[in-house]
């Protein structure tokens, strides 16, 4: 699958128990904003299995690593029992 969207829907439709979530907020070691002279970074402490994941090899032969940012909204509308428009029940 070539959008990494649709492949994170299905394996969270199809096999929610295999899709592992951390996060970002407890794996940070270390953090810095941008500034004229660098970009912003945060250094992040992950299982070695997942390092293992992110180096080396063909790109096919690997697990698809995201990282996704639900926006403070979204969580709020999880939280509530009212339909909106446009909204899937």
């Amino acid at each position: 699958m070539d959008d990494p969207r649709k492949a994170l829907t299905w394996a969270l439709e199809k096999y929610p128990e295999r899709v592992e979530l951390m996060v970002m907020q407890e794996l940070v070691l270390e953090s810095a904003r941008q500034n004229p002279k660098r970009p912003a970074w945060v250094k992040l402490a992950v299982p070695d299995d997942l390092v293992k994941s992110l180096k080396g090899g063909q790109r096919d032969d690997h697990d698809l690593v995201l990282v996704v940012r639900v926006p403070r909204e979204v969580l709020q509308r999880a939280e509530s029992r009212i339909i909106l428009p446009g909204e899937v029940g």
